[in-house]
């Protein structure tokens, strides 16, 4: 059975400026990887080139062993990727129900079973989407996300900014993902102890290269080593 998705050597960038060099890694259904780094070298420019929206200037990319490099993002997206990306982008236009119902696909994630998971939006599901505090709309992210029902999640910075009450009920929700749920998923994530203590597998960038790779467990046991690499108290 092919790897999930799988990097090789891939370089992007936007227009010329290459960001990301020879980033090769794969994950297979049901892993967690946490993405860390500083700030600057790179990790939401290798989500969004899972997406689609850099320019791949070599390398390749594979998505159960068929080529993703040449997919749009829109066909990225039916495929199995789900993006949250760091802004969230709410629809004005749309409440909260219209957010999760336009674009709902097949499969296991439906109205039912986001608002058990995400209580909160069941009570506002007639707000506006834009109406929502920071923490809610970051919900209500993840939750579209789910709605489009993705065989991989690619999370992308979820608890900045967030209160610390939110933040709590955010890392519930994601263990259930990861461990009841067996979503395989990419947290990009400032907090890295946070991620790590999320995730199976960890990927230290700098500079737009891979200069770590490990099982969480041990990056997290390594206070010294962590320090070094991420910066973190």
């Amino acid at each position: 059975m092919p790897e999930l998705i799988t990097l090789e050597r891939v370089s992007a960038g936007y227009g010329a400026a290459v960001v990301l060099e020879d980033i090769s890694f794969a994950l297979n259904e049901g892993d967690s990887l946490a993405l860390l780094g500083r700030n600057g070298v790179g990790k939401t420019s290798l989500l969004v080139t899972l997406m689609g929206l850099t320019r791949l200037h070599s390398g390749s990319l594979r998505w159960s062993g068929a080529d993703l490099a040449r997919l749009p993002t829109w066909k990225r997206a039916r495929v199995g990727l789900g993006w949250v990306p760091q802004e969230r982008h709410m629809f004005p236009s749309l409440t909260v129900e219209e957010h999760l119902t336009v674009v709902a696909r097949p499969g296991p994630w439906n109205l039912r079973k986001i608002y058990e998971l995400f209580p909160r939006l069941q009570e506002r599901r007639q707000n506006m989407g834009n109406a929502l505090s920071g923490g809610e709309q970051q919900m209500l992210a993840i939750a579209r996300a789910l709605m489009t029902n993705p065989r991989i999640l690619l999370l992308d910075e979820p608890m900045e900014g967030l209160a610390p009450i939110i933040v709590q009920e955010l890392v519930r929700v994601l263990r259930r993902l990861v461990s009841e749920e067996g979503m395989t998923v990419i947290v990009v994530e400032q907090h890295a102890r946070l991620a790590l203590s999320l995730t199976a597998r960890a990927i230290v960038l700098d500079r737009g290269r891979i200069v770590h790779e490990s099982d969480s467990a041990s990056l997290l046991a390594d206070n010294a080593q962590l320090d070094r690499l991420v910066s973190v108290a």
